[in-house]
């Protein structure tokens, strides 16, 4: 997205044209697919949940309780919450929260697990590009914070639509928290099997990537092939959309490890963190992001 709304670019056109929506649908269906696998992967260690596993790490924890303090009986809304584990953690640490993710199959399997562990989360199926279906589903509630965070700015075509449902979600004096990978490591190829840093995407592309799918990222040697498509969003376009809905930006960090495995090559540091080999050139490649909705009159 631009922050000069003077300027035409090919990203500024309407998430609900066929060519977006189609390839939205694409990946709802492969998500659909991803769910089935998910629940049942070692990846994400359901049964270690079930047994009271926190699933925020410390990054994301720090993104929202630096600027909130105490979570517990604050209203927490988990934008593509997938299938709700992030969302019931939150739960579990004292929140009111609610998840939202445009699967039914994820959304459906959250709300069974919630229902089966006794978590007091809700769940509800949206696409959260489109504001006014969110909005009808949380009828009139506002949230404390609005949370989101790995592996989701990718698969939005664009973010002007992504951040106005921020905005409205989100109570005057409300916090917004925004935890993935950095825009500058998605400019690299990621299936190099050798320690190599080499260029393959362009960082101010707007067309979708797509990618043929054998298995999935948490379960990639499973008997499952799919279609994606991604794209790609420079820093311009995640600060400007937040701007333009109206929020501001209060804290920006970024770091040289993720949380899962983006390169093969990365080495898994003591903290479970991932990282660049340390012969090579240590690289952002996840940041934290933090936006307020200010009080009227406040500035």
């Amino acid at each position: 997205m631009d922050t000069d709304p003077g300027r035409d670019r090919p990203s500024e056109r309407s998430p609900e044209t066929p060519a977006a929506a189609d390839l939205v649908g694409a990946n709802r269906d492969l998500w659909n697919g991803w769910t089935e696998l998910h629940v049942e992967s070692d990846f994400y260690d359901v049964e270690g949940f079930k047994a009271g596993r926190d699933t925020l790490d410390e990054v994301e924890s720090r993104g929202v309780l630096d600027r909130v303090g105490d979570i517990r009986g604050k209203t927490l809304l988990h934008l593509q919450c997938h299938f709700g584990l992030d969302t019931m953690s939150w739960a579990r640490r004292g929140a009111r929260a609610t998840g939202v993710d445009f699967s039914e199959k994820a959304v459906a399997h959250a709300r069974r697990l919630a229902r089966e562990l006794d978590i007091p989360a809700r769940f509800f199926c949206a696409d959260v590009a489109d504001t006014p279906a969110v909005l009808g589903q949380l009828d009139g509630e506002r949230f404390d914070v609005v949370f989101t965070s790995h592996g989701v700015i990718t698969w939005l075509p664009h973010l002007r639509p992504w951040a106005r449902t921020i905005a409205a979600a989100l109570k005057p004096g409300g916090t917004f928290c925004v935890v993935d990978s950095h825009p500058f490591c998605w400019m690299f190829d990621e299936e190099v099997a050798e320690p190599t840093l080499a260029f393959r995407y362009e960082y101010f592309t707007r067309e979708a990537l797509r990618f043929d799918e054998k298995g999935s990222y948490a379960v990639p040697d499973a008997d499952f092939r799919g279609v994606s498509y991604s794209w790609q969003h420079t820093f311009e376009d995640i600060v400007g959309s937040l701007a333009a809905a109206g929020l501001t930006v209060v804290s920006l960090r970024e770091y040289p490890y993720l949380a899962w495995k983006w390169f093969p090559w990365m080495v898994k540091d003591d903290a479970g963190r991932y990282r660049l080999p340390p012969d090579m050139p240590q690289i952002p490649v996840m940041f934290a992001l933090t936006a307020a909705k200010l009080e009227p009159g406040t500035g």
